[in-house]
C-alpha cells in the first residue's frame, strides 16, 4: 500500500467537500470544547475537595455584644462555652477568632479582590469559635448542644455549604456534558454524511481500483483517514479554544471568587487534552468505519 497515494486521496476528498469538512470540524470542536469544559469542572471540584474537606469546621458565631466586648474569650458567656466545647469528646479542637483576626483572615483570602476587601469593615465580622470534629459527618451535634446557648448568634456547618456548592458545580458539569453529547451526535451525523458523499463522488475510480485487484480496505482507508483528520483538527481547535477562553473569560470570572474557587491553569487544560484528542480519534474512526460498512458497497 503506497502511503503517498492514500494521503493524496485524503486531501483530494477534503478539498472536494470543503464546506462539509469545515462544518464537521467546527461541530467536533464545539462538542469537544464542551466535553473539555466538563472535565475542567471535575478537576476544579477535585481540587476544592482536597483543599477544603480535610479542614472542614463548624463555626459558632457569637453575638454582637460578645464580639465587641470580649476580645480574647476570657469572659462569660464565651469562656464557659469554649470550655464546654473543649471538654466534648467529639471535638478534636476549638479555636477562638476575634473580630480583628477574622478581618485579617478575610483580607488574606480575598487579597486578589481589593474592591471586596475595601468594602468590608472589621465590625461587620463577628467573633467565632472554630470547631473541628473527629468525625465531620456528626456536625449536627454542635447545633443541637450549643445552638441555643447564651452569646451564640448562629451555627454554620462548612460541610453543608460545601456539599451545596459542589452540588451546584456538579449540575453545571452535568449540563455541560449533556450539551457536549448533543453536539457529539451532530458531529457523528456530519461525519457519516461526509464519508458517504466523499465515497459517492469517487465511486467510479474506486470501482476501477477494485477491478484491478485493490482490496476493500485499501479503497476505503482514505475515507476513514478523512474522518480521523477532521476529528484531530477539531480537537486541536477545541484545546486552543479552551486556552483562549481561560485568558479572555474564565480568569476574570474566577478572579471575582478568588480564594474560594481555584483558578484554572493552562496545565489543567494540557492534562485533559490527550483525552479530547483520543475521544475525537475514536469517535471519528468508529463512525467512519461503521458508515463505510453499512452504506458503501464498493
Amino acid at each position: 500500500m503506497r502511503a503517498s497515494f492514500v494521503f493524496s486521496e485524503v486531501f483530494t476528498g477534503l478539498r472536494r467537500n470543503v464546506t462539509m469538512t469545515i462544518a464537521m470540524i467546527i461541530t467536533t470542536a464545539v462538542s469537544l470544547g464542551m466535553l473539555g469544559g466538563g472535565l475542567l469542572i471535575v478537576r476544579t471540584i477535585d481540587k476544592m475537595q482536597v483543599d477544603y474537606m480535610a479542614d472542614v469546621e463548624v463555626s459558632i458565631y457569637l453575638t454582637q455584644d460578645v464580639s465587641s466586648n470580649d476580645k480574647d474569650c476570657s469572659q462569660d458567656p464565651c469562656r464557659s462555652l469554649r470550655q464546654d466545647i473543649q471538654n466534648n469528646p467529639a471535638v478534636e479542637s476549638v479555636v477562638f477568632e476575634n473580630r480583628d483576626q477574622a478581618y485579617a483572615r478575610f483580607k488574606k483570602i480575598f487579597q486578589d479582590n481589593p474592591i471586596l476587601v475595601q468594602s468590608a469593615r472589621p465590625e461587620a465580622l463577628p467573633a467565632s469559635l472554630q470547631i473541628k470534629l473527629h468525625d465531620p459527618s456528626r456536625s449536627e451535634i454542635v447545633q443541637q448542644q450549643y445552638g441555643t446557648r447564651p452569646g451564640v448568634d448562629r451555627v454554620e456547618d462548612q460541610q453543608q455549604f460545601l456539599n451545596r456548592f459542589f452540588g451546584v458545580l456538579g449540575a453545571v458539569r452535568d449540563g455541560t456534558f449533556v450539551i457536549a453529547l448533543v453536539q457529539a451526535l451532530a458531529a457523528l451525523l456530519l461525519i457519516s454524511n461526509t464519508v458517504q458523499i466523499s465515497a459517492f463522488t469517487r465511486r467510479t475510480e474506486v470501482g476501477i481500483m477494485r477491478l484491478v485487484g485493490a482490496t476493500r480496505w485499501y479503497t476505503q482507508l482514505p475515507f476513514l483517514l478523512e474522518a480521523v483528520m477532521t476529528g484531530i483538527v477539531g480537537s486541536v481547535l477545541a484545546i486552543l479554544g479552551l486556552i483562549g477562553l481561560k485568558y479572555t473569560f474564565l480568569d476574570k470570572i474566577l478572579g471575582v471568587a478568588s480564594g474560594v474557587i481555584p483558578h484554572i491553569e493552562v496545565l489543567d487544560i494540557i492534562v485533559i487534552s490527550p483525552w479530547l484528542l483520543l475521544t475525537s480519534i475514536i469517535i471519528s474512526a468508529t463512525t467512519g468505519y461503521v458508515t463505510l460498512r453499512l452504506y458503501v458497497r464498493h
